[in-house]
């Protein structure tokens, strides 16, 4: 496993998260009962699926050694190991954020005007 995953969340989210200190995950990730994380490998086929025409987002990179036992690696998208984060994910285990737009067809379009990923 990895120390870091990345979360895609909406600008707005984030901001009302960073304000505060934790953020509580997305309708989804509630729904589902844990918050949704990539590892570097995953993101790029996870904003294809989930953000595609998706713009004010942040990808947050996530420092998953300061989560603890809320971090869980479970199987999903075709049993590959995905980080599940049981709990909310403190602003503090934010350790870079970066603003983008996804694309339609599912490329990532950072503000300082890289594409895809990494």
């Amino acid at each position: 496993m990895t120390d870091v995953a990345y979360k895609l969340v909406d600008g707005g989210e984030w901001a009302e998260a960073r304000t505060a200190g934790a953020y509580g995950g997305s309708a989804v990730d509630r729904a589902d009962g844990y918050i949704h994380m990539s590892a570097a490998g995953q993101l790029a086929e996870t904003a294809r699926r989930h953000y595609a025409g998706r713009d004010g987002l942040v990808l947050v990179t996530v420092d998953l050694t300061s989560l603890g036992e809320t971090l869980r690696w479970e199987a999903s998208r075709g049993g590959a190991l995905f980080p599940h984060l049981y709990g909310s994910l403190p602003v503090s285990a934010a350790v870079a954020e970066r603003r983008l737009s996804v694309r339609d067809d599912g490329v990532m379009i950072f503000e300082d005007g890289a594409t895809g990923w990494p």
